[in-house]
């Protein structure tokens, strides 16, 4: 036969290009701990303080991470990340902002 065989890399929502990226890795994951940090966090009035400055760190993150991104995998990841970031940021905002109560 003349076909070359080939994986099929385009299977999936997780399909990676078979390199390791580390750094974007990286972005991710922080991305997705200070998103449902700054997620959870909110629905609590008292920690306003937290759930904002993660949400707000977790968004700058996640879009840094988009600008360096290379594959579908963590895209998705950074996507949940910061969606959750700017959810528990919203909420925090409206508790009392990144200086409630700190500042009189």
């Amino acid at each position: 036969m003349a076909q070359v065989m080939r994986t099929d890399t385009a299977g999936g929502l997780f399909a990676t290009d078979g390199k390791p990226h580390p750094r974007q890795d990286v972005l991710m994951a922080v991305t997705l701990v200070l998103g449902f940090l700054a997620f959870i966090t909110a629905f609590f009035h008292h920690l306003h303080l937290l759930s904002s400055w993660a949400g707000l760190v977790g968004i700058l993150t996640g879009a840094y991470g988009q600008w360096n991104s290379e594959t579908t995998r963590g895209r998705f990841g950074l996507i949940v990340g910061m969606g959750a970031a700017g959810v528990g940021f919203l909420i925090a905002m409206a508790h009392g902002g990144l200086f409630g109560g700190v500042i009189d």
